[in-house]
């Protein structure tokens, strides 16, 4: 169960939306990680090569994560919410919906973490855990699925739109202040630096 990124995101933080939409693709490739985990768990010890991949995983959820949700609800929706565009009026009808989402999937990821960090110590869980392990990977995978769906397909092309330039160059910048890069060359693809 190996974790290969493929290529390094081209997207640097002079491109905020690209940036944000690589990390919805290693949000969900992360994801995919635990959930293969958790159909193994039951039926057999992880490998140390799969405990590693899933060791990064949560890592990736506890460290990353949640600066794509700022970048989102402190950055991005703000901004949305000011727009008084007539198009940006079905978006700014889900954002509430979308920060719930946020919410409960950040409770999912502490109950997952705390389980996952048990199979990556010892390889196996016991069969309750094993369950409750899956059931959260499981509550993921389907809230993540329909979130990311609506912002990749709605939320961004239309913050796209609306955003100004000086907007998206400040939100750029944001999300570089809140991974501690002061003064990256905002063209610089995003590969190298903390991600999320």
């Amino acid at each position: 169960m190996p974790v290969t990124l493929g290529e390094k995101p081209q997207a640097g933080f002079d491109d905020p939306f690209g940036l944000l939409f690589d990390c919805h693709r290693r949000i969900e490739m992360f994801l995919g990680v635990l959930t293969r985990a958790a159909g193994l768990l039951p039926e057999r010890a992880l490998t140390p090569e799969e405990r590693s991949a899933v060791e990064r995983s949560l890592n990736y959820f506890r460290d990353a994560a949640p600066r794509h949700t700022a970048d989102e609800e402190r950055s991005l929706f703000p901004r949305l919410r000011a727009c008084s565009s007539p198009e940006a009026g079905e978006a700014l009808r889900i954002l509430e919906e979308l920060e719930a989402d946020h919410r409960q999937a950040d409770q999912l990821h502490a109950a997952i973490d705390l389980i996952g960090r048990q199979a990556v110590a010892g390889g196996s869980l016991p069969p309750e855990d094993a369950a409750a392990f899956a059931d959260a990977a499981d509550r993921l995978r389907s809230i993540y699925s329909a979130h990311i769906q609506v912002e990749d397909r709605q939320i961004f092309p239309v913050a796209q739109q609306l955003l100004s330039e000086p907007e998206k160059v400040a939100l750029g910048q944001e999300m570089a202040q809140r991974r501690s890069i002061v003064g990256c060359n905002p063209k610089q693809p995003a590969g190298n630096r903390p991600a999320g």
